[in-house]
């Protein structure tokens, strides 16, 4: 690792940090987050076992929950297991490509998540079929690989020089990323923002009470930290990261309800495996 003139350049190793004032009891805030994701993947695990299992649901509409569920699994997957090493085992060392790698799945996951969830999620059965269904897997995830990569790559390519190697966050998240470089910011600032304003996720405005419900709560918790990051610097790190973790874990816990729960056939399912009796 070079440092010259107090930064270092191109570092291969970040430290992700614990959270701060609350090392002390940290192991027990992780029991509460372990406890969201094996409920996340375990709610989305049954939509994909009774999709699979049921021939009758091997329809574009299940067919399109099932996408769904996998992307939430892979969203918290790809945060929640080095998260929880960090709480429990305290290993802070990660690769700075591997952090880069975390940070464009995470956004990745997370515009299939909003655009699956969201883009007219009650009409499935009457405008998908099985080709387009094909037609608009492959483009949701092109489409979600090719709008993360410019900022990964800017921050690959662009920022040379850190004022440190220490990124105050529990996972690669993009903004602190960012602060970390010495070189200018404003202009990474603007474009990680965009992020934010993906004109599919405005589409939830047209859906149900329940849809918009999930939306606000997502985005008001990744706005708060996007502008904690530019101007709440009197707000305590620890609130910051610990909503930020949320923010990441509301998607995945709660699509399995409000898509799930709601939908008949899923509930059927779920009552074969748990409420089913032997014949006697």
């Amino acid at each position: 690792m070079l440092k010259l003139n107090g930064t270092v350049f191109m570092p291969s190793v970040l430290m992700l940090i614990e959270i701060p004032g609350l090392e002390s009891v940290q192991f027990w805030i992780g029991i509460p987050f372990c406890a969201m994701y094996i409920i996340a993947v375990f709610g989305n695990s049954l939509p994909l076992v009774i999709i699979k299992a049921e021939r009758s649901l091997h329809e574009p509409m299940y067919v399109f929950l099932a996408m769904l569920g996998a992307t939430d699994i892979a969203l918290s997957t790809c945060i929640l297991p080095k998260m929880l090493g960090i709480f429990w085992f305290h290993p802070p060392q990660i690769y700075f490509d591997a952090c880069l790698l975390q940070m464009w799945f995470i956004h990745s996951f997370q515009c299939i998540d909003c655009y699956v969830a969201i883009c007219d999620p009650l009409r499935h059965a009457v405008i998908f079929t099985h080709q387009f269904l094909t037609q608009i897997g492959v483009g949701v995830t092109l489409r979600a690989a090719l709008f993360a990569a410019p900022c990964v790559i800017l921050l690959k390519c662009r920022l040379k020089f850190y004022r440190t190697t220490v990124v105050l966050h529990s996972y690669c998240e993009h903004m602190s990323i960012v602060k970390l470089a010495a070189d200018d910011m404003d202009g990474l600032f603007v474009a990680f923002s965009i992020l934010g304003l993906d004109e599919a996720r405005f589409k939830a405005f047209n859906t149900c009470i329940v849809h918009i419900c999930v939306f606000l709560v997502f985005h008001l918790l990744g706005f708060f930290s996007f502008f904690t990051h530019r101007f709440g610097f009197h707000i305590p790190s620890y609130i910051h990261i610990l909503l930020s973790n949320i923010y990441l874990l509301v998607p995945p816990l709660l699509n399995p309800i409000v898509y799930g729960v709601k939908t008949k056939q899923i509930r059927d399912g779920v009552s074969k495996i748990f409420y089913s009796k032997n014949p006697s």
